[in-house]
């Protein structure tokens, strides 16, 4: 007698671990009292392999127990025949309902020791041999046909099971993939359903005329081992014969093989069981939900008569390629689905491999979502096949190739767990097991193939892969299911997806483009050839067409879309942005069709695209955060021209980004200013930064500390578009450098700065403007602190005081940029405020700005600037205010145009409904300026007062009709005129 230690621990080895094990393989006969009968170690080791070892010797055991006489020559076979022994303990460690068919069937076992299985296109032959079949006509009935068909069933789906799991057990085998086993299943489903036909031909006394169309996953050829087979029913002539034939193939087919679900036909279990061609036609026109052209995406004729099928498919094609022209279509498709996942129960959501979320119903919704919008001007993508529809989309440019190919890996990937699920018991399942079930994780695990790795066990890996397809199934789903342009395309009717170049024209004169030839020629060039890029542009365009079209310049934003385009042409990431994020496309075709700055900057800034889609990222950007990003990226150069080149790229992408949000609404006026300023802030800080530290390493060493002193609209932060940097530089000496020195040092800095920074390019101009300096464009570049209190104790004039009331320091040295602030208080705010000489002199030299610097045919009253009204009658009348009051009301010293009117309104200087008045010119003036400038792309203070250039402008501000928003600002700066004319002038 064996150690029943010792023979536990070998029967272990091989992963057999129940008590009885090593009594059945003593049965047998591959083991005695000294372990493996030399011969069978094949056996033992393929046994070792099998998905569950334990399942696998029972099942064999059970064979034997069946057949004693014919074991032997399953022994024999199994251990001389590689092929056989891999298909047949694969089976039988995989499935208990194919061991139970195995056990009945005896001599069933043979079917998998050929060389070559039965070939898919050979099914239909078999299993009508099975009832003895001729012309479609069975000789046999009734119950032998039934039990004759199950059997011939069965053994061809041993045949294809063995085939999909012998690789896992024998690796020498030709490897099945889920794309062959899913063709196999379907073969096999299609011959029976032929084979069920035949009988029922035979069982109704009539001729029929009927065709048995596919849908679903047989439609689609990609069944499950376990699944209603749905189908429709087609008659002709005689429908009571072809009704009766239906009805008994149903009853057969049932019976012997699968369920066949005929409940997608019109109106359901209500509706007739077979109608007409114009039967189904006149239901479909009228009466069809959206779900049931969704069903019919799969449709195919497989069974009866092929003319009769064709034909009702050449009806209902059509059909199925218009629905998507229906109303909320695809908010019908998308509360199906919603609809779909509330059936399925909470504590169930998260292992339901069908209907949960992140299971096999979001890859197909999605996929068919896609394909009925997409696919009514694209016949490419008119597949029944989910893995072949998802090739096609993202071969066709319609989703991102890497999006494509992920998806259908996992839907690959549930498909096959779903596979061996139902392997086990020829039953119905879609659930995954639970966490806790380690057992039947493990045995599902070695089903698949998987393998222990890095200390987690198979069963560790399958959940960990089970949950990263998952995810990653929902986080796609929800982009593309969810992809705002798909609403979009859907709503461009088929017929403008397919236009004559004569129609067009027309279609896009109707939409509202004034050179429709030019517009024809722009998207002729966009979508000419079979680039990927043109088969994506081909799926924008019907939708960007009529979005440019709702724009103010449709013509110059199609225009400027063809410029991007090209430009970006290489950008690999451009045009995906554009596909998969609906509100990019239509922000875009906003800027494109509204402003002529925004194309220039993005095509040199492109990466801001991608923030269209992202309010928060696109209007809240943290100011610090700008400048240290960009003074970062300055000092990682150390090439001078390549600092400032860093910081004027920097620059334009933030100018962008705030044109964008501008433009788009997400940001308030004073916001946009502060958001320029503080860029423009950040810019002088980083050239500053970087020239000194090139001109430190070649003069030997630092000879002044040098500070930035902001004045005019950068000193209180209101900033336009194309507005220079007023500015004045302070310098000291550092220790032990006389003063002379510092101030050539200084003076090459700030040439530097000024020359680096102001060099052309196609950006708008970066320009460091000195001259309200002491003594103007005479003076020196840079003066020491005490050089400039000396002159502004002996030599400054009213002006000169009038425009330090806006001074700042914002870069250089903090410290020394204090104490000029302190230097110049009592200049800006003079003891006792101005004498009456001194006032008159500023209303002098406001009336002379007033007469001499408005431009030749400019209109007073719509020029920002310089008009009645404008930016320059709030400004100096607030700066007055604060030349008179602000030494005896403090809360009057800020640089800031509104935060002055609104504390010269608390300290009882200015009327409240005054304030309210200048403040909301002020606003108005600044606003239109801005939208002005990035309307025409460049700097300009008139508002346009006829052509697209108005009715941009005045979209931007939020009118639709042009003369009601000029009517607006006349009326608004006519007010704070009135106004200005009594505070300024009136002592």
């Amino acid at each position: 007698m064996s150690d029943p230690a010792r023979g536990a621990t070998s029967v272990a080895r091989y992963g057999l671990t129940y008590g009885g094990a090593e009594q059945e393989l003593r049965a047998a006969g591959w083991w005695d009292d000294r372990g493996v009968i030399a011969g069978t170690e094949p056996i033992m080791v393929s046994l070792s392999r099998a998905p569950d070892p334990d399942l696998t010797l029972r099942g064999l055991d059970r064979m034997r127990a069946a057949d004693p006489d014919g074991w032997p020559e399953v022994s024999r076979a199994l251990a001389d025949d590689p092929a056989l022994r891999g298909r047949l303990l694969a089976v039988l460690g995989s499935s208990t309902a194919l061991a139970d068919f195995l056990v009945a069937t005896q001599g069933e076992w043979r079917r998998l020791a050929k060389s070559e299985l039965v070939h898919p296109d050979d099914f239909t032959a078999e299993l009508l041999s099975t009832v003895d079949a001729t012309d479609g006509v069975a000789a046999i009935t009734g119950r032998a046909a039934i039990t004759a068909l199950r059997t011939g069933y069965r053994g061809l789906l041993l045949e294809v099971a063995a085939a999909d799991l012998g690789t896992v057990v024998e690796p020498s085998l030709p490897k099945s993939t889920y794309d062959d086993t899913t063709g196999r299943l379907t073969a096999l489903a299609e011959a029976a359903l032929r084979a069920s036909l035949a009988v029922a031909r035979a069982q109704v006394d009539a001729p029929v005329d009927l065709a048995v169309i596919a849908m679903g996953k047989c439609g689609g050829r990609e069944l499950n081992y376990v699944s209603d087979v749905d189908v429709i029913f087609v008659g002709d002539g005689d429908l009571g014969a072809a009704t009766r034939a239906a009805s008994t193939m149903t009853t057969v087919a049932g019976e012997a093989c699968f369920e066949v679900d005929a409940a997608l036909r019109p109106e359901g279990k209500a509706g007739a069981l077979v109608r007409t061609i114009d039967g189904h036609a006149a239901y479909y026109s009228r009466w069809a939900h959206t779900w049931e052209f969704q069903a019919l995406l799969k449709a195919r004729p497989v069974a009866g008569d092929q003319e009769l099928g064709e034909r009702y498919m050449d009806v209902v094609r059509p059909l199925v390629w218009a629905a998507a022209n229906r109303d909320n279509f695809v908010t019908d498709v998308r509360d199906m689905r919603r609809r779909v996942e509330d059936h399925v129960p909470a504590e169930l959501t998260e292992r339901e491999l069908k209907l949960g979320r992140g299971g096999l119903r979001d890859v197909e919704f999605a996929v068919q979502l896609l394909q009925l919008v997409h696919g009514r001007g694209d016949p490419e993508l008119r597949l029944a096949s989910t893995v072949d529809a998802l090739d096609a989309l993202g071969a066709g440019g319609y989703v991102a190739r890497v999006d494509a190919a992920e998806l259908a890996e996992s839907y690959r990937f549930l498909r096959t767990v779903e596979h061996r699920l139902q392997l086990r018991r020829l039953r119905r399942t879609h659930l995954f097991p639970s966490e806790q079930d380690t057992q039947e994780l493990r045995t599902l695990a070695r089903a698949i193939g998987m393998k222990a790795v890095r200390g987690k066990s198979d069963a560790q890996v399958l959940l960990a892969e089970f949950r990263r397809h998952a995810n990653r199934i929902r986080r796609l789903h929800e982009k593309l299911f969810y992809r705002p342009l798909l609403e979009s395309v859907a709503r461009v009717p088929t017929q403008e997806l397919r236009l004559t170049t004569k129609e067009a024209k027309a279609r896009l004169a109707a939409l509202g483009y004034a050179a429709p030839d030019g517009a024809l020629q722009h998207i002729q060039a966009l979508t000419t050839g079979v680039s990927r890029r043109a088969a994506i542009q081909t799926t924008l365009l019907p939708v960007l067409l009529g979005l440019i079209a709702e724009t103010p310049d449709p013509d110059g934003g199609l225009l400027a879309y063809r410029r991007v385009s090209e430009a970006l042409a290489a950008t690999p990431w451009y045009l995906r942005v554009l596909r998969d994020e609906g509100a990019v496309v239509e922000r875009l075709a906003t800027l494109l069709g509204t402003s002529k700055l925004v194309p220039d900057l993005i095509v040199r800034a492109p990466e801001v695209l991608r923030l269209l889609g992202d309010d928060r990222a696109l209007a809240s950007r943290d100011p610090e955060e700008v400048a240290a990003s960009l003074i970062s990226a300055v000092n990682r150069h150390g090439y001078l021209g390549n600092a400032v080149a860093a910081a004027r790229s920097l620059r334009r992408h933030e100018l962008l980004r705030v044109a964008c949000a501008d433009l788009l609404g997400l940001l308030e006026v004073r916001d946009v200013c502060a958001a320029l300023s503080n860029v423009w802030t950040a810019v002088l800080r980083a050239a500053l930064g970087a020239v000194e530290r090139a001109e430190s390493a070649s003069a030997g060493g630092r000879a002044a500390e040098i500070a930035v002193i902001a004045m005019g609209r950068l000193g209180g932060a209101e900033l336009a578009y194309s507005s220079d940097a007023d500015v004045m530089f302070v310098c000291e000496p550092a220790p032990g450098v006389s003063t002379s020195d510092a101030l050539r040092y200084s003076g090459r800095v700030v040439q530097s700065v000024r020359r680096l920074l102001g060099a052309p390019s196609q950006d708008p101009p970066l320009q460091v403007d000195v001259d309200l300096r002491p003594e103007g464009r005479q003076g020196p570049l840079a003066r020491t602190l005490e050089s400039y209190r000396s002159y502004y104790a002996q030599w400054g004039e009213v002006w000169e005081a009038q425009a330090l009331l806006r001074a700042k320091p914002v870069a250089g040295n903090e410290e020394l940029g204090a104490r000029f602030v302190e230097m110049i208080e009592p200049v800006r705010y003079p003891d006792g405020g101005l004498d009456t000489a001194r006032v008159r002199e500023v209303r002098r030299i406001k009336a002379r700005v007033d007469t001499e610097r408005l431009p030749r045919g400019a209109d007073p009253t719509t020029h920002t600037k310089l008009g009645r009204g404008g930016l320059a009658d709030v400004e100096w009348t607030l700066q007055l205010l604060q030349l008179r009051h602000a030494n005896e009301l403090p809360e009057l010293r800020t640089t800031s145009t509104v935060d002055g009117l609104a504390a010269a309104g608390r300290a009882g200087v200015l009327d409240p409904s005054d304030v309210d008045a200048l403040t909301t010119a002020w606003l108005l003036a600044t606003r239109v300026r801005n939208a002005a400038t990035l309307v025409r792309g460049k700097q300009t203070d008139q508002v346009p007062t006829s052509g697209r250039e108005l009715v941009a402008v005045a979209s931007v501000l939020g009118y639709d009709d042009p003369g009601e928003f000029l009517d607006f600002y006349r009326r608004t700066t006519r007010r704070a005129r009135s106004i200005i004319e009594h505070v300024f002038y009136d002592d």
